[in-house]
């Protein structure tokens, strides 16, 4: 069979694919459980990728708001995307691009930009073909060049903008060998008031599925804890798989542990005897342990840090709060992250809950951010901890916003601000860059993706990222105003990171940490390799609590 020029339909490519469809109700963890399946691939020894379908029209997440949606990822290609992207790439340890994410809104632009240019010679542009097979060409594209890709269709079975994704995947079933495919399927399975487990939920979705033509192969049940061995034979019995077709994915203290539960429920081995991979995989006692060895480390002791925002959602600091835990893991601690709302820290100041909750922290983190919500309690916070010598680390807004705290209270601009948050303010020693003048769509338009940024020598970020340069990914519009750079020439607020004219690290000279970026270095952060500013954070913390420790014990012995 030749190669369909229309949908990029190759049979000799030999990629071979994991469909992960989610029933009953979002949120169950599917993109968890398809990110868990493929490290077990990857430590087998298969060069595993991911695709993340989102069925809302938006062509990219980059305007949706976070508190809505959770955070906006940022790939290295510059791609704003969902925050499951993340989850691969932390699990997966690779670096995906924006081809790795398709939305309803990309396809139907492409078609409807493919049919104005008279593309398809006259004929009557339909959802089928031909935005089937967009999604089908999309797919096969991210795929090329990897052994198995696994494909997470967003939502939930039943949901009317995802029909077009799921009539894509039947006719997937219809193209390819079956030995190259598996429909894998997760649900809830949730407890009756005398502690049974219920399967109705299950049998209802998997006929859902089966009404528009896909049978799953695997069924994979979320639970608070594992699925009885009568709960899977009867999971089995009505949804037509075999009984070992049928896993339990209960909740664990850490998402990282998911693939180490998922081994233990031997999905991968039945992953990969269906799929035909036993004969290219290696043999366990050569698989990569690595994660395991990482993610279940020992611990010596926890920090606490504040995490100064205007969203009280998880979601929307994601990559923060993964970023704090890979550095916790780094220096072998565990990281209590403790929420202090910017609002209230503005609006009630010292005699705030949340003022008292920023005192209690050994460090501070002031995460990135749009609008002028906030930004005042964020400035509060920074001020808080550059005065009482507590470890800080500023993300893009809070980078930024360190800089109108020192431009302030140090150097005495009264007023000083960011032009974003106040377009009067006498001394806007964050503007807009340059090439956003003009700028007037919201979507895709602000500096994105990864740049290199020079790092001048001897100074912290030098020790922290061992070098003279780095890569990380950016997602701003704002920037230190170059008006303002003599007056912090001679100040203790060292600039020392730059990209040609901008201004990418800053740090404060005499301080056990102040650290702030411009870029986003949580987007690049892992367990095996945490990012180095969020290292240094929880390095710069720990060394505080051994010299007050050490400090007691000296006191305790004089006494």
């Amino acid at each position: 069979m030749s190669t369909d020029s229309e949908t990029g339909y190759d049979p000799t490519l030999g990629n071979k694919f994991i469909f992960v469809t989610g029933g009953v109700m979002s949120g169950l963890g599917k993109g968890i459980t398809a990110a868990s399946t493929g490290r077990l691939l990857k430590n087998a020894g298969f060069d595993v990728t991911a695709v993340k379908v989102d069925p809302y029209l938006n062509v990219d997440a980059g305007t949706m708001n976070p508190f809505q949606h959770g955070e906006v990822y940022v790939l290295k290609d510059g791609g704003e995307v969902d925050l499951d992207l993340g989850n691969y790439e932390r699990f997966l340890d690779i670096d995906m691009t924006s081809d790795h994410n398709v939305t309803t809104g990309k396809a139907y632009k492409h078609v409807i930009e493919k049919e104005r240019a008279g593309d398809y010679l006259g004929k009557t542009v339909q959802v089928i073909p031909h935005v089937t097979d967009d999604i089908k060409r999309r797919i096969r594209e991210a795929a090329k060049g990897t052994d198995v890709c696994i494909v997470e269709i967003g939502g939930t079975v039943g949901d009317i903008e995802g029909m077009p994704y799921l009539e894509a995947l039947r006719q997937f079933a219809h193209e390819e060998s079956e030995d190259d495919l598996l429909f894998v399927h997760v649900t809830l399975v949730p407890y009756s008031k005398n502690g049974e487990q219920k399967t109705k939920p299950t049998q209802h979705s998997v006929k859902e599925l089966r009404s528009i033509g896909l049978q799953p192969d695997v069924l994979v049940g979320r639970a608070d804890d594992k699925l009885d061995p009568e709960t899977k034979e009867k999971i089995a019995l009505f949804c037509d798989v075999p009984t070992k077709a049928v896993f339990s994915n209960p909740d664990v203290e850490d998402i990282y542990h998911v693939p180490l539960m998922v081994e233990e429920e031997g999905l991968d081995e039945y992953v990969m005897d269906q799929l035909g991979l036993f004969s290219r995989a290696l043999p366990k006692r050569e698989r990569d342990n690595s994660w395991r060895n990482i993610v279940t480390r020992d611990r010596e002791g926890e920090v606490d840090i504040a995490l100064v925002g205007k969203y009280d959602l998880e979601d929307a600091y994601m990559s923060v709060h993964e970023s704090l835990k890979h550095a916790g893991l780094d220096q072998r601690v565990d990281v209590n992250v403790v929420w202090v709302d910017a609002d209230e820290l503005a609006a009630d100041g010292e005699d705030s809950e949340h003022f008292q909750r920023l005192a209690q922290c050994d460090g501070v983190v002031v995460p990135g951010g749009f609008g002028s919500r906030g930004t005042e309690g964020k400035i509060a916070a920074v001020k808080y901890a550059r005065e009482n010598d507590v470890p800080f680390l500023g993300l893009c807004l809070g980078f930024q916003m360190a800089v109108v705290e020192y431009a302030r209270n140090v150097l005495g601009f009264e007023g000083a601000h960011s032009a974003e948050m106040d377009a009067d303010t006498p001394h806007p020693v964050i503007d807009i860059l340059p090439e956003q003048y003009e700028v007037t769509d919201m979507g895709g338009t602000m500096r994105l993706g990864a740049h290199e940024t020079d790092i001048e020598s001897g100074t912290v970020a030098a020790r922290l990222y061992g070098g003279d340069s780095c890569t990380e990914r950016h997602r701003h519009r704002y920037e230190v105003n170059p008006e303002y750079f003599e007056d912090f020439e001679d100040s203790d607020m060292v600039f020392s990171g730059t990209a040609g004219n901008r201004m990418e690290i800053l740090e404060l000279d005499g301080h056990p940490y102040f650290f702030g970026t411009q870029f986003h270095p949580e987007f690049r952060s892992r367990p095996g390799r945490a990012s180095p500013p969020f290292v240094g954070l929880v390095e710069a913390v720990v060394e505080q609590q051994r010299d007050v420790d050490s400090e007691t014990e000296t006191e305790e012995v004089e006494a």
